[in-house]
């Protein structure tokens, strides 16, 4: 846990946060509508006999009392899909309307990609794009199981993404769950900080900053870019974003999230952020007893 001291002065009551890394994460799960409704789901978990809870942000995420959510009758027939609660916030920010065209950037292995299509009604077209192969049977396989049609799978790299093999010249959304130093997930990988560095923040920072990048560019002016990481460092988090603001046209706006958060920072040790990056939302694991997660929304502006 010593890596994560170097957010003691950002974090409100600090101990809490650290007992909160400290203990196991809970299974959750998320109902895919594209198969069936949040209330037939639950009928099926109850005469299976697994306990849930339903969380009060987002009815579509279930709390199970089980060390097996993937084995359930409700997995098994694509009802449900594993996935960390704060996992499916960025698709809820994104929220993505049926008939349009959103980028999923990073996609595999494919949880908020099917939940995009499930937002969408599985109408429109959701072009999951991955720059590791070998993730990439593991996103085919989680669409077809869960029945999402509207995906169209690619494998490239995002920051050099070409739009020559479409017949349109921009995305509607884009999503971008950024690889990160995964620092927010070491509830349910408590080997998360072994290789943890401050070199291996800055490197993938900059991958982090030519993804987004281009997925603003290849955003329609008026068209909406969600920026997620699984970390806290503000090097990955915050001034990615205000490499955005300072090299693209685009702008930070607010949105609304149920799930208690904290508002993004505006400095960090001697470095000053835009003051619109408050509008962003950092969630951390003492606040809903969840893995930590930062979350960020913007608009593509006219040059």
């Amino acid at each position: 846990m010593e890596p994560l001291e170097r957010y003691r002065s950002i974090i409100d009551d600090f101990d809490a946060f650290l007992t909160a890394c400290e203990r196991p994460l809970g299974n959750a799960v998320r109902v895919n509508t594209i198969k069936a409704s949040v209330d037939r789901t639950i009928a099926a978990l109850e005469r299976e006999g697994v306990e849930y809870e339903q969380a009060d942000w987002n009815p579509r995420v279930l709390r199970l009392e089980t060390d097996s959510p993937g084995s359930t009758w409700t997995s098994f027939h694509g009802f449900t899909h594993g996935q960390e609660e704060v996992s499916a916030v960025p698709p809820v920010v994104l929220d993505p309307e049926a008939g349009e065209r959103v980028w999923d950037c990073c996609a595999a292995p494919g949880g908020k990609t099917t939940q995009l299509a499930a937002r969408m009604s599985d109408r429109g077209t959701v072009v999951a794009n991955d720059n590791n192969l070998g993730r990439i049977s593991a996103l085919r396989f989680n669409a077809e199981r869960l029945g999402a049609t509207s995906l169209a799978v690619t494998n490239a790299d995002a920051r050099t993404y070409s739009l020559e093999r479409f017949d349109f010249d921009a995305f509607d959304r884009a999503l971008v769950d950024a690889p990160c130093s995964c620092e927010g997930t070491i509830r349910k990988n408590p080997d998360a900080l072994d290789n943890w560095s401050e070199g291996h923040i800055s490197s993938v920072s900059g991958i982090q900053k030519g993804i987004l990048r281009r997925a603003v560019q290849a955003t329609r002016t008026g068209g909406v870019v969600v920026y997620s990481t699984c970390t806290f460092a503000p090097e990955e988090n915050e001034a990615v974003v205000q490499h955005a603001l300072e090299t693209e046209s685009c702008r930070l706006v607010e949105f609304e999230l149920e799930l208690e958060h904290s508002p993004g920072l505006t400095a960090w040790m001697d470095e000053e952020f835009d003051s619109n990056l408050e509008r962003a939302s950092r969630i951390y694991p003492h606040q809903n007893d969840t893995g930590g997660f930062f979350v960020a929304k913007l608009e593509v502006t006219e040059e």
